[in-house]
């Protein structure tokens, strides 16, 4: 288990800051991001991936916290991944390419957005000779109303067991209503009023349906994954402290030098610091093939947690110019406040453990 960068992870993420440094709202860093690879890094080379690891996913999650990358970008990867978790080779020879190669982009509804632990299916999956018909809604899907396709569970309503479906969003029934969250951030309610599945590549475990240990591994993959994109945001919002504290004057020297100042941005970075170690550490048993509900559980409250604590104290030691939304400090509370509470918070995350232990 690898849990500090090596020379290779740190040219890596120089890399991704390059690409980021176009900014978020760059019409251009979707193009970057899939030319570069980042949209199948974790998959194999043949189905248009960059044969990387899980590990390097995790470093690119911190690079994207730390640049507020668009939320859509995890959602593609994570599809690309549960296809290849889920899928058949005839599955991955079909689906994945989309995916990887940015012609496309994603979301999944595969647990509770209250609870990331639950994975039970919100929608019915009714026969239909050699097609599914699917109803019933989703809540709290992120980018629901931006992606090209959602990868959603169902129940089998004929034999109980669960399916997933890739579903193309404008499909005929399907409707996303948006929501309002935090700083803009898209997501929606998916209502499927009897869509229509017709093709067998957009169903996956079709023969023996998915497992809850597969849908769990799953949840707890995207889980860690979002946790070290949590300290990224956290990290970057530590850096702009930093940087304010040394430069703003109070009684004639840098805010920087008062101890009190000091402790609160050790404190940041302590918390920090142990967020970033328990995400890697979740990611690297995730890549070994571990379900790893307790690190993850573990990853999430500390990333919550830490999240918390930098965005506001990075607020406190901003004074009142921390709140005006041109020093952009705000965009990083709120994704800090929609990633880490989106599936559950550290509260929520502490519940896991005790089913991790039994």
């Amino acid at each position: 288990m690898r849990l500090l960068p090596d020379d290779g992870e740190r040219e890596f993420a120089s890399m991704l800051r390059h690409l980021f440094s176009v900014g978020p709202e760059s019409p251009g860093l979707w193009r970057s991001l899939a030319d570069a690879g980042v949209l199948g890094l974790a998959l194999p080379e043949r189905y248009g991936g960059s044969g990387g690891a899980l590990t390097d996913l995790g470093a690119f999650c911190v690079e994207a916290g730390r640049a507020l990358c668009p939320t859509i970008v995890h959602g593609t990867i994570h599809a690309g991944l549960v296809v290849h978790a889920l899928g058949s080779a005839d599955q991955h020879a079909a689906l994945l390419p989309i995916f990887t190669s940015g012609t496309t982009s994603a979301t999944t509804a595969l647990w509770s957005a209250v609870d990331a632990g639950i994975v039970t299916p919100a929608l019915r999956a009714q026969p239909d000779g050699d097609a599914w018909t699917l109803s019933g809604a989703v809540d709290f899907v992120l980018d629901a109303p931006l992606a090209d396709y959602v990868v959603v569970s169902a129940r089998d309503m004929l034999t109980g067991r669960t399916l997933v479906f890739v579903v193309p969003n404008d499909a005929d029934g399907l409707r996303a209503d948006r929501l309002t969250m935090m700083g803009g951030q898209a997501a929606g309610r998916l209502r499927f009023d009897g869509v229509l599945v017709e093709d067998r590549t957009m169903v996956l475990g079709g023969d023996g349906g998915v497992t809850d240990g597969q849908l769990h591994r799953i949840a707890n993959t995207a889980t860690a994954l979002l946790s070290l994109d949590l300290v990224g945001v956290g990290e970057a919002a530590l850096q702009r402290t930093v940087d304010h504290t040394v430069m703003r004057q109070q009684f004639g020297r840098p805010i920087a030098s008062f101890q009190a100042a000091q402790h609160l941005v050790a404190n940041m970075h302590i918390a920090l610091a142990a967020a970033r170690l328990a995400g890697r550490a979740a990611v690297s048993l995730l890549e070994e093939g571990d379900i790893a509900t307790r690190e993850a559980a573990v990853a999430r409250m500390h990333a919550a947690a830490a999240a918390k604590l930098v965005t506001l104290d990075a607020h406190q030691l901003h004074g009142g110019m921390g709140y005006v939304v041109d020093t952009d400090l705000h965009r990083y509370s709120e994704r800090a406040r929609v990633l880490s509470t989106l599936g559950g918070g550290a509260d929520v995350a502490a519940t896991w453990l005790q089913g991790a232990d039994a």
